[in-house]
């Protein structure tokens, strides 16, 4: 609940959390996994698109941006009808588009036809991650805000893995439409639990009624969410620690080991795999610390940005012709740590507002991570094809747009930290009963 911080009582009617949360959270958080599959799908069939549909890195990094920029759009669109319809509705549509957009892909026959499966897949995936925020929001106490978070984010990593080691063995197994279609299947699968099983919230605690103004209602939202220092502290937060490994992970870390680092598709493909579990463990971590320590999550997040701008400038600019594996390694397991740093996010945006913006102020913050990583997306494919494919140039991309981020975060730290702390004491004296 807003105002609620880690180690607080919990409030009369919050949310209690258990086995029966853990179960119908598991539902949404499986939409949200098979939802990451196919994002990432293209990820380990980037060097194959552009033989299929014979494009150059610029034309190849469009299926990325445009995903991206679809999913970047919806984000306060999603929030809305979040808040609005609720979280089962919501995720219903999202598999529905996400599973048409990956069959689609599986049988274009031309490259306007794959960007046009891709953003409709961008459309549904963006409707995932925020609803299942909301659902954790609304079956676990907001103590348990942090971890929740984290462990979806954790759920979103396995689908990467999954989409890492199975979907690029089938790839080449299989071939390109056995391939994505036979994936497919698994959309199909999370909507029939959905179905059959998802409550938007336990029996008795639904949020109450809220009149819908039309274009009115939905300026209020924004603006309402968008005026708390805790929700663009979240937008920044997020903008800055997400984008390294979304931009390694999605599209360009396998052409920039095999191609520029001189190391075969299996031995990349591991390297990838190395981010994703390092980002599992983190994720775990990052959890059990905010969880514990509130205030850990700037430092958290401001020490992942600088590990990872100086692991990146160390493999770009070191002295031969590549970088040595163990400098390789070492980055990947840093990149790692950004996932689950751009979850702080959203404990910056989570107790700067009421239950009723959770959906629009979870939008607005996811925005964040997905702009950065679309315009880096197209910033690395221009410059790779202008300079040749010079990756260290490309990649230098990624400086700019995190000092940009750091100037932001800093800016805005100390008027969100100092609203959150005075929402805490506000709430602790409107909970105090006294005696008549």
């Amino acid at each position: 609940m807003s105002g609620t911080l880690p180690g607080d009582p919990l409030p009369e009617g919050a949310p209690p959390g258990g086995r029966r949360a853990l179960a119908v959270w598991g539902i949404g958080v499986s939409v949200y996994f098979v939802a990451v599959i196919f994002r990432t799908s293209l990820g380990v069939a980037g060097l194959d698109a552009a033989d299929r549909f014979d494009v150059g890195a610029s034309a190849l990094s469009t299926f990325s941006i445009l995903q991206l920029l679809v999913y970047a759009g919806m984000q306060i669109p999603v929030g809305l009808l979040v808040d609005r319809l609720g979280t089962k509705k919501v995720l219903g549509i999202g598999v529905v588009l996400f599973t048409a957009g990956q069959l689609g892909f599986a049988f274009s026959p031309s490259y306007g036809m794959a960007l046009a499966s891709r953003a409709l897949l961008g459309c549904g995936d963006a409707m995932t991650f925020i609803s299942v925020l909301r659902l954790g929001t609304r079956w676990f106490p907001a103590r348990r805000g942090p971890l929740v978070a984290q462990m979806a984010g954790l759920a979103g990593m396995a689908g990467n893995l999954v989409s890492t080691l199975v979907l690029s063995r089938l790839l080449h197994g299989i071939g390109w439409t056995a391939a994505f279609a036979g994936s497919a299947v698994a959309g199909l699968v999370v909507f029939v639990l959905l179905l059959l099983f998802l409550k938007d919230h336990p029996e008795g605690q639904g949020p109450a009624p809220v009149p819908h103004r039309g274009a009115v209602y939905v300026r209020r939202q924004i603006a309402a969410s968008w005026r708390e220092p805790g929700t663009r502290l979240g937008l920044w937060v997020h903008f800055t620690t997400q984008f390294p490994a979304m931009v390694f992970l999605l599209l360009w870390g396998m052409p920039f080991l095999v191609e520029a680092q001189g190391l075969s598709r299996a031995t990349a493909g591991e390297l990838l795999t190395l981010v994703v579990l390092s980002n599992m463990a983190f994720g775990l971590v990052y959890g059990q610390v905010i969880a514990r320590h509130h205030g850990a999550r700037l430092p958290l997040a401001l020490g992942t940005v600088g590990a990872t701008a100086v692991l990146w400038a160390a493999t770009l600019v070191y002295p031969a012709d590549t970088a040595p594996m163990w400098l390789l390694v070492v980055l990947c397991a840093v990149l790692g740590a950004c996932g689950p740093a751009s979850m702080i996010g959203f404990d910056f945006a989570r107790p700067a507002n009421p239950p009723e913006r959770q959906g629009t102020a979870s939008g607005i913050t996811n925005m964040g991570g997905f702009v950065a990583s679309m315009t880096t997306l197209f910033a690395v494919g221009v410059l790779l094809d202008a300079t040749g494919d010079d990756y260290a140039v490309a990649f230098s991309s990624v400086f700019v747009l995190q000092a940009l981020g750091v100037t932001q975060i800093l800016r805005l730290r100390r008027r969100a930290v100092r609203r959150e702390r005075e929402r805490s004491v506000a709430s602790r004296v409107s909970s105090v009963h006294v005696p008549v």
